[in-house]
Formats: C-alpha cells, sequence, structure tokens
C-alpha cells in the first residue's frame, strides 16, 4: 500500500486540492493515492500573522503551495534558495539531516514531507531565538 496515510482525528479538518474536508465523530484513517495531490491538516496550517521568523517563512511558502495559492514552480526556486540560508545557521547533523530530507521532498515536488520536515525545526528555532534575546 503506497501513499500517504493520514490518521484524523475526531472532527479534525484538512485540506486536500484546495477542498476542506471535515472528519466526522470518530478517528479515521485513509491513504491519499495520487501522488501529486496537495494535503495540509489545518491543525498545522500557520497563519499569515505568525510568519515571523526565518523557519516560518519557508514553512508557509511550502504551506501556500499546498493549499493552492501559489504555484509550485514559482515556489520551488524561492524554497531551495531559504532552505539553503536556514542551512548557514542550522550546521548541527540533525539538522542538516533535516535540511536534507525537505530539500528532497522539494526537488521530488512533495510538498507535504518538505513542510513536515521543515516544520521540525521550529522548536530548535524557538530554543535559538530565546537565546539571543
Amino acid at each position: 500500500m503506497g501513499g500517504l496515510v493520514l490518521k484524523l482525528a475526531p472532527k479534525e479538518r484538512v485540506l486536500i486540492n484546495g477542498v476542506v474536508i471535515e472528519n466526522g465523530d470518530r478517528r479515521t484513517r485513509f491513504s491519499i493515492m495520487t501522488p501529486e495531490a496537495n494535503v495540509l491538516r489545518l491543525r498545522d496550517a500557520i497563519h499569515p500573522d505568525e510568519v515571523t521568523t526565518p523557519v516560518r517563512r519557508v514553512c508557509y511558502a511550502a504551506q501556500l503551495v499546498l493549499s493552492g495559492d501559489l504555484e509550485a514552480g514559482d515556489a520551488k526556486q524561492q524554497l531551495l534558495r531559504r532552505i539553503e540560508e536556514l542551512s548557514q545557521v542550522f550546521t548541527d547533523v540533525d539538522s542538516r539531516r533535516v535540511l536534507a530530507q525537505a530539500t528532497e521532498a522539494l526537488v521530488t515536488e512533495q510538498y507535504y514531507k518538505c513542510l513536515k520536515a521543515l516544520r521540525s525545526l521550529l522548536p530548535r528555532e524557538e530554543r535559538l531565538m530565546a537565546y539571543r534575546q
């Protein structure tokens, strides 16, 4: 069985190819079999007012592709450039691995996987920003 497997909590919402889908009263699991489908869990979505840090800016750009608000072709080079900029700051081995995963997902146009990888850097960024203050 291939594809992206989504496990949704009761009443959880997900955006698939621009369509908001709300789960029913029970936990649900389903597979997205179309490789180029754009999927975004709305609980993971970053609000425009929250785009205040470098990692959040990159995540938001990937999110815009998933929501259909930004063309993938237009975003790809911009995202690659921003991931490269992040690699200048996140130099530890684990962060480099995450950035490599995000880059690989981006190159293969798997924007959900790219966003998922990038989101894992948010706690690290938060710690770095707190340390600087």
